[in-house]
Formats: C-alpha cells, sequence, structure tokens
C-alpha cells in the first residue's frame, strides 16, 4: 500500500521531492520519507479530495471544528482517508443516507438538524448537548488528547428514532492505540496491569482511573450489560491494555451518549472501517467482539462496500468521487477483497 501511495504521489500528483520525517528518538534529527509531502506543498494538502478540500482546510467553519492532523502531509493519513471516504457523501445528505445505508442498514435518513448538517468530524462531544463539556462524558478530554471518533454521523432510523453512528478509520495501521496509562511513565506498578481480575475488582488499580481521574471504569461497571467481564481470569492481563484499548474507549463513548437522559440519541453504534488489504486489525476486532458478545452495537465493515454502494448513483458528482477514491486507495488487487462483518 505504501508502494502504490507513494507512486500515485510521484506519477499523478506530480510531487517527486520527499518530505522530511522527525526521528522519533532523535530530536532535531530528520529523515527523508517519500510518503510525506515536502515543505513546500504541505499547505496544498494534496490527499484531500479537491471539492472538500476548503472544508477539511477550513474546519473552523464548520460549528464542530476539527484539528487537522500534523500527520495530514502524509500519503497514508487515517485522517485524510476517512475525510476522502466520507465527507464527498454527506454534503450530499440524501445521496449519503441511500448509499450508507446498504451497509448500516436500519438508516432511514440523515438527521441534518444535528452537529454539522449531520456529521462531525473527530468527535466527542455534541455541543448542543453540552456547550461546555468540560473534559467530555468520559473525562479524559484536554487541548491535546482525548477519546474521539474520526466521524460520528446522526440519522433517523426506519422507526423515526435519533441515532448516532460513530465511526474509526484505519488505513494502514496495524494495531489500534494501545494502554496509554500501561505505557505511562507515571505508572510506576505495570505489574498489576499484568492480572486482569484484580483491575476489573478494583478499579483503583488502573493508572487511569487512580492518577488521571477517567470515567472509563465507572462507565464499564455501571453497564456490565454492555461490557460483561465476568471471564477475565486471574492470571490475565487486562483486556484493554493492548489493541482493544481504543475500542473500549470508543465503545465507552457511544454508550455514555446512549445511556445518558441528557442526550437525544436514543441507540448509538460504533464502528471501525478498514483498508481491505489490511488485515493485521482482525484479532483485536474479533477479540472485542466476542467481549462484548456479538453485541450489535459493535461492527466492522471496509470502504469498498461504500463505494460499490456508490457506483448505483446517477450524481455526476458522486460518479467522479468514486472513480478518483479508486484510484487513490484501491490498488486493482484490492477491489476484489470483502469485509468479514
Amino acid at each position: 500500500m505504501y508502494e502504490h501511495l507513494v507512486e500515485y504521489k510521484w506519477h499523478v500528483l506530480k510531487v517527486t521531492e520527499p518530505g522530511l520525517y522527525e526521528h522519533p528518538r532523535k530530536k532535531g534529527t530528520f529523515i527523508e520519507y517519500d510518503a510525506m509531502f515536502p515543505a513546500a506543498e504541505q499547505d496544498k494538502l494534496h490527499p484531500v479530495y479537491r471539492p472538500v478540500v476548503d472544508m477539511f482546510r477550513n474546519p473552523r467553519d464548520l460549528r464542530y471544528s476539527f484539528k487537522v492532523h500534523e500527520m495530514a502531509v502524509h500519503m497514508a493519513s487515517s485522517q485524510v482517508a476517512c475525510a476522502n471516504l466520507f465527507l464527498p457523501l454527506m454534503v450530499k445528505p440524501v445521496i449519503a443516507a441511500r448509499v450508507l445505508s446498504k451497509i448500516k442498514t436500519d438508516m432511514d435518513e440523515i438527521a441534518t438538524d444535528r452537529l454539522d448538517g449531520g456529521f462531525a468530524i473527530e468527535f466527542w462531544n455534541d455541543f448542543d448537548v453540552l456547550p461546555k463539556p468540560g473534559k467530555g462524558l468520559l473525562r479524559d478530554h484536554t487541548p491535546f488528547a482525548g477519546t474521539d471518533s474520526d466521524i460520528a454521523i446522526a440519522y433517523r432510523d426506519k422507526d423515526g428514532v435519533l441515532c448516532l453512528w460513530l465511526i474509526e478509520h484505519k488505513l494502514t495501521e496495524a494495531e489500534f492505540t494501545t494502554c496509554g496509562g500501561y505505557k505511562s511513565k507515571r505508572n510506576q506498578d505495570k505489574e498489576r496491569c499484568k492480572h486482569g481480575a484484580q483491575v476489573v475488582a478494583d478499579p483503583n488499580m488502573c493508572h487511569y482511573q487512580s492518577a488521571c481521574g477517567y470515567n472509563y471504569w465507572n462507565i464499564t461497571n455501571e453497564n456490565r450489560d454492555v461490557f460483561p467481564l465476568d471471564d477475565i481470569g486471574e492470571d490475565d492481563a487486562c483486556p484493554f491494555k493492548g489493541g482493544m484499548n481504543q475500542l473500549w474507549r470508543n465503545q465507552l463513548l457511544a454508550t455514555a451518549i446512549e445511556r445518558s437522559p441528557d442526550w437525544p440519541y436514543k441507540r448509538v453504534y460504533f464502528s471501525v472501517v478498514h483498508h481491505p488489504g489490511n488485515t493485521h486489525l482482525d484479532e483485536s476486532m474479533t477479540a472485542f467482539k466476542r467481549l462484548v458478545r456479538e453485541s450489535d452495537r459493535f461492527s466492522w465493515f471496509t470502504p469498498n462496500r461504500i463505494i460499490d454502494a456508490a457506483k448505483s448513483e446517477q450524481d455526476a458528482g458522486i460518479r467522479d468521487w468514486v472513480k478518483w477514491y479508486e484510484e487513490l486507495y484501491f490498488p486493482r488487487s484490492e477491489l476484489t477483497r470483502g469485509s468479514p462483518k
């Protein structure tokens, strides 16, 4: 995939100079990196689909402004790939509902009266519900960190019920974000994280709770129908130490929204969309699906399902986008691969 994206950068975008990437362990040392854009080209945000680039570049024009990742100048940026997959649809909500309902089968219409015409990028709060959210429902949000979903889509289902769909997008990542509390240098007792049953019984053993004051375990323990952790053995590591950590936090956000009497969304779902050629994430997703006992509130799919559904649309702009998206993200061998869920 990286080879394909670099060749696209060279031959389609006509940018052959590499970008500079700061060495992760040698501050001030920079490495030439072909998958990144050189400084003179970075403001152009080349990988973003041109008809929506201004919306992406100037997020403060949206009510739900978001921070453009510093790695948006990388050909394999997942944030950019998410924008490229959803924004061209979401600006046409009638078409978006027709296309997305092929994946989210309960969807009837986009709730354009919510969020920014029915969607929000890097979502963690509905500001019509909590105008001053503080640290958010999970109590983990700061200007620099916190749990959010790459995109949220508000919709009404076939019963007229207002729902929210939280989506995390992965492109070439080999794993989901693992536990920051476990990796933290301030966590002086990492051994306890290897004993999941003890952490479940006493969440104060978790660095997230005892040191950070996050709301993760409170929500987990208040919603054991969603997070049944009775099967965690004494010698099992905390189930959220590894790749399931990001899935857990996103599902916590979905659960907190759905169970809150102050929020209008009656059903809240969380999905992962990942590139069809990326099977590295399957193990964590399958394990998490098993942990939540096959709940319909969690699922995953691949973007070719959206693209295939969009091919039946007659809108010229949608047709142009489909062709462009396939050329950028689907080397020919990837077009026939399906999704396990």
